[in-house]
């Protein structure tokens, strides 16, 4: 794993310098807690602090707790390494919620219209396609390309619907399969051709050439079609 400040929750803290560590197995960010707290209630000792939250979430029997790791993060204090309380994504945004604080209503808010957002796009699903929409057109896509990639995305959920027919329903074993996809075209595994292109939590097929996208959708389109008239069941 490697130490990063991941510029979206540092932002989300108006710039305050928020500890996390990559995990490229998980491809997930683990973020100091104390950190965290230390912005959010301004307390002059987080550890204490936290301290106080941890034994209130033992005994709440909060599920939270159990998701705490250590890592070695860098101390600014002596410049080294020291093993510290984090938490992944979820849990960091989950913590911030149990925090009695008025730094904390900011994030809670958004989370909130977050939630309702995603509510809404149940009644109306066109409200999710345009909110992509949107996301792909702020990030500098054209109209073209987003156009193409929402096709792709709607012929990976045909192969995936075909897997579940197969008896294909577990998220690893969609990984293993989609992995000999890749490798049939790039010689690489998808995480392995992600670590090529220098990514991590970003999508791989949003960095994709024009290129790169037709091959992988040949390859899923092939697979389905072979799914189809073989009609294998279950992953061996």
């Amino acid at each position: 794993m490697k130490e990063n400040n991941l510029k979206t929750i540092t932002n989300l803290f108006e710039g305050t310098e928020i500890r996390s560590i990559w995990n490229s197995e998980k491809e997930d960010y683990y973020f100091s807690v104390v950190d965290v707290i230390k912005v959010l209630t301004d307390s002059n000792i987080p550890k204490r602090y936290w301290s106080d939250i941890k034994r209130k979430l033992v005994s709440e029997g909060s599920k939270l707790y159990e998701k705490i790791v250590q890592l070695k993060l860098l101390s600014k204090k002596d410049n080294k390494y020291y093993l510290t309380d984090t938490l992944n994504t979820e849990g960091i945004l989950r913590l911030i919620e149990s925090i009695p604080s008025p730094k904390a209503e900011p994030f809670k808010m958004w989370l909130a219209n977050l939630g309702k957002e995603r509510i809404d796009e149940v009644f109306d699903p066109e409200k999710a396609i345009n909110r992509a929409i949107d996301y792909y057109r702020n990030k500098g896509y054209d109209d073209s390309w987003i156009e193409v990639r929402l096709k792709g995305i709607l012929n990976r959920k045909k192969l995936t619907d075909v897997w579940k027919e197969n008896g294909i329903n577990q998220n690893y074993e969609y990984a293993i399969l989609t992995n000999e996809i890749y490798k049939t075209w790039s010689g690489m595994k998808a995480n392995e051709y992600k670590n090529f292109k220098g990514l991590r939590k970003e999508s791989l097929r949003d960095n994709m050439s024009d290129i790169e996208i037709a091959l992988i959708d040949i390859g899923e389109i092939t697979t389905r079609d072979i799914a189809k008239k073989e009609k294998p069941l279950g992953l061996k």
